[in-house]
């Protein structure tokens, strides 16, 4: 009996629901990483920084801690500055996807015509031409405020928030050292 030209029923499916559930599993590891907004936004760890260097030390605990809620709240800014240009909305959306399938969620080494491309090719690749491609789409003045509203959004919240509280669940102990607060 031959079978050219036929795919075996058996093996798409669970191929299909493997690939789908280990992607299902990064997703959350990707947002595990995420810190409690409860935590993120309390009133009562903000204060100004005494030094210039105080500033720095809690800019780089707080971007190290927090670094995929301001991730989310940068790419928030974004898509919200998009709404009025649905032809960038709708680019953007599917550059993120081919970000996903192509870089976040691949367990093996993207592979065409039997060539192993590297990871540092997909990147450079697919970082150019989201660029490029929002660019086409006349939204540029829009993509670049709202990047650096979001930039100083998170610069303002990292240097603003004090770092005594915060706690790495690995090892079960202070971020950064106590510092001391008003």
């Amino acid at each position: 009996m031959t079978t050219y030209g036929t795919i075996p029923a058996s093996t798409l499916p669970s191929a299909n629901l493997e690939y789908l559930s280990r992607a299902k599993e990064r997703i959350k590891d990707g947002l595990g990483a995420r810190r409690p907004w409860k935590l993120m936004f309390n009133i009562h760890s903000l204060n100004c920084p005494r030094t210039f260097s105080e500033a720095i030390s809690r800019f780089r605990a707080n971007l190290a801690y927090f670094r995929m809620n301001y991730a989310i709240i940068v790419l928030l800014i974004l898509f919200l500055s998009l709404l009025w240009h649905p032809i960038s909305l709708v680019v953007l959306i599917i550059m993120m996807a081919l970000w996903l399938f192509l870089y976040f969620l691949r367990d093996e080494p993207l592979a065409i015509f039997n060539r192993t491309i590297d990871d540092r090719v997909v990147l450079v690749v697919l970082g150019v031409s989201t660029f490029v491609f929002l660019l086409l789409t006349d939204a540029t003045s829009n993509i670049l405020v709202s990047i650096m509203i979001g930039a100083v959004v998170v610069l303002v919240h990292a240097s603003l928030r004090r770092t005594d509280d915060l706690y790495d669940e690995e090892s079960t102990g202070l971020v950064s050292g106590p510092s001391s607060s008003s």
